[in-house]
């Protein structure tokens, strides 16, 4: 029956059932969910960043894993279309720091419903509380060796669901309150498709020094986070960052998990925090003794206020070594560089990444080698397609992972509804 089903009901799922609906073809999605989008209903702290107003060349560079591979599928449907997309089917949308979009409402379910009215005008059938257990190929002889092609789907309950293609949107292993099980995974593997090791991204990062979790609670901003591997820096970037009771989290925190993730699974990885980035060490050791010079018969603990959060003052007084009593007019050029150099190097040990409950994302998934960049087809089996998060892609914080989930949905959509009416 020349039809396309899909599987999974995120954001991947509906886009790319919009999209081959849109083309003429005739569509079925399958949610295991009572609901659709329902981790996309939590996307942004329930605000939903649906993608990034950045040049083309800056949405490449906010892919971590394989951005290459997405040349021809952001060339195809970038994000000035993502916005206009949302505009159509009636979404208001803003724009905020950073180049995000957002929903104008602050509401992500304004995304959610308007993929489902359009699905419901389009006529495709949406089948909820529908588990797929997995895809049915038939296999043909031929001079090049065995073909594999789709031949349709087997739900859970035991009943088969004929189609020629199949458009794999299951998404990966983060949230599994929202139904994330990995299930897609298994279904590519059946199908001979190999799977990146996959481990939580944009996620908190766990830190060994007890003196990280005595600052719970206390947000920093303006500041670099850098991690180490040696002598190689994996990742540097500035921005906005939070202490917590385990670490450290913040958007500078979930963006440097994704870069260093691999290296974490190995050993624990050294990093700093630049407090002062706007200043040299050289200008930061000369602002320090002013303020020494000017604060005449204060302690030294007293004196840091006036260069640190409050939260920071004792656990950058015991890192010094200087006595927090100690006069100002008694402190010497060698106390004043080992502040300046932990005020430009504050350190911290990151041991581990918390779990997939608190990842916004899979790092990690079905080996892009195997996947067809244009169309997103598989290239060993005729008819399966793949979208989102299920596919060993991810990107930063800033709407970058749900563009890649739009765009991917855009070319295997399109590619399914194409070999579907010819």
């Amino acid at each position: 029956m020349k039809r396309i089903l899909i599987i999974g009901g995120g954001a991947a799922g509906m886009a790319a059932a919009v999209f081959a609906a849109e083309a003429g073809a005739p569509v079925l999605l399958f949610e295991q969910n009572e609901k659709l989008g329902k981790k996309l209903y939590i996307t942004g702290k329930g605000r939903c960043n649906f993608t990034n107003g950045c040049g083309a060349d800056q949405l490449s560079a906010g892919v971590v894993s394989n951005p290459k591979f997405l040349y021809s599928a952001f060339h195809g449907f970038d994000n000035r279309q993502a916005v206009s997309l949302f505009e159509r089917l009636g979404v208001p949308v803003k724009m905020e720091r950073g180049l995000r979009y957002f929903p104008q409402s602050d509401h992500s379910s304004d995304i959610i419903r308007a993929l489902e009215r359009r699905l419901l005008e389009l006529g495709a059938e949406v089948h909820l509380r529908t588990k797929v257990k997995s895809i049915l190929f038939r296999s043909e002889s031929s001079q090049d060796g065995e073909k594999r092609s789709v031949r349709g789907i087997l739900l859970e309950n035991g009943r088969e669901i004929p189609g020629d293609c199949v458009i794999l949107a299951s998404g990966g292993l983060s949230y599994p309150a929202t139904g994330a099980s990995g299930d897609g995974y298994r279904m590519a593997a059946d199908a001979g498709h190999r799977t990146e090791k996959q481990r939580p991204a944009l996620v908190p990062l766990v830190t060994a020094e007890d003196y990280i979790t005595r600052m719970q609670g206390l947000s920093l901003r303006n500041v670099v986070l850098s991690v180490f591997d040696g002598k190689k820096k994996l990742f540097s970037e500035f921005g906005e960052m939070l202490f917590t009771h385990f670490g450290i989290s913040g958007p500078l925190a979930l963006s440097a998990s994704s870069y260093i993730g691999k290296k974490l699974e190995q050993h624990p990885l050294p990093a700093e925090i630049d407090l002062k980035p706007a200043l040299s060490i050289e200008q930061l050791s000369a602002r320090l003794l002013r303020e020494f010079e000017a604060a005449g018969n204060k302690t030294f603990r007293n004196i840091l206020p006036a260069l640190l959060p409050a939260k920071m003052v004792p656990v950058v007084t015991e890192l010094s070594g200087i006595p927090g009593e100690k006069r100002a007019h008694d402190i010497t050029r060698e106390d004043r560089e080992r502040t300046a150099g932990i005020l430009k190097r504050f350190p911290m040990t990151i041991t581990d990444v918390r779990g997939y409950n608190e990842a916004i994302i899979t790092q990690g998934g079905i080996s892009v080698k195997e996947v067809n960049p244009a169309t997103m087809e598989s290239k060993l089996a005729e008819g399966l397609y793949f979208a989102g998060e299920v596919l060993d892609l991810d990107a930063v914080t800033g709407g970058f992972n749900l563009q890649i989930a739009w765009s991917t949905a855009h070319a295997a959509a399109c590619a399914a509804a194409k070999k579907c009416l010819s």
